[in-house]
């Protein structure tokens, strides 16, 4: 796992850096004393400790850049920043960012958010290779979930719209929701929505990345604006 400390504190890099190898000295850390610095090399990293105050480019302007790398690969690294300033932390949420760490940095606490992070990366990397099998004529077809943009369906048939075109098969949309999990929401009797590829809702539709929009039942609604707060909470991928 590939970890980027980027503060332009040496003693604060170093203290992290240290922390980090107590809890993981297999891990691959890369010290950066300038967000220039960390841009140039060019390494895609799993988690970041961010400084948010640093010479011409802020830890703010580095995870902006760093999430619009990632666009929508399906790859979130996980952004941490550390800070003397707690104002920043409204700031800190529009980036999706994971914690907010305010100097001076406790072990206990610093190690309690990085069990974390590291978890949350292990089990991110799992749900992008999950995958459903669908009827294709007489085989099966794997779909991975990451590439679902939404789901259709028309009497028996149903359509999966996905990142790279259509897929039909017969189910039956109660089982899909069901296989599909939380990162799926039925929006409709006829729709099923995959959060990751949403970019903008209102009361009665929802947009998709791929420029379709959705229906979205009124009696769903509150329930939908629920479920996807907590999935953006949670370090879901936003595109709203």
């Amino acid at each position: 796992m590939k970890i980027a400390v980027c503060d332009d504190d040496k003693k604060v890099r170093e203290q992290m850096s240290s922390m980090i190898k107590r809890q993981a000295p297999d891990f691959d850390i890369c010290q950066y004393a300038t967000g220039e610095n960390m841009i140039s090399a060019g390494i895609d990293h799993d988690i970041y400790f961010l400084d948010i105050e640093m010479g011409d480019i802020s830890g703010i302007e580095l995870a902006k850049k760093i999430r619009s790398e990632q666009g929508n690969s399906g790859k979130r690294s996980i952004i941490i920043f550390v800070t003397a300033f707690r104002e920043y932390m409204e700031d800190a949420f529009d980036v999706n960012a994971f914690h907010y760490l305010v100097k001076p940095i406790k072990e206990k606490k610093f190690a309690e958010v990085f069990q974390r992070a590291v978890k949350e990366v292990v089990t991110g990397d799992e749900r992008r290779e999950k995958y459903i099998l669908v009827k294709d004529g007489e085989s099966k077809r794997k779909l991975l979930l990451r590439e679902i943009q939404y789901i259709e369906s028309s009497d028996r048939k149903v359509v999966f719209h996905m990142d790279n075109g259509l897929t039909e098969t017969y189910a039956r949309m109660y089982d899909l929701e069901n296989e599909l999990g939380d990162l799926f929401f039925r929006t409709h009797r006829c729709y099923i929505v995959n959060l990751e590829k949403v970019t903008a809702y209102s009361s009665n539709s929802i947009q998709v990345l791929n420029g379709d929009s959705i229906m979205l039942a009124e009696k769903k609604y509150t329930d939908f604006v629920k479920t996807y707060l907590r999935y953006a909470k949670n370090g879901g991928i936003v595109n709203v």
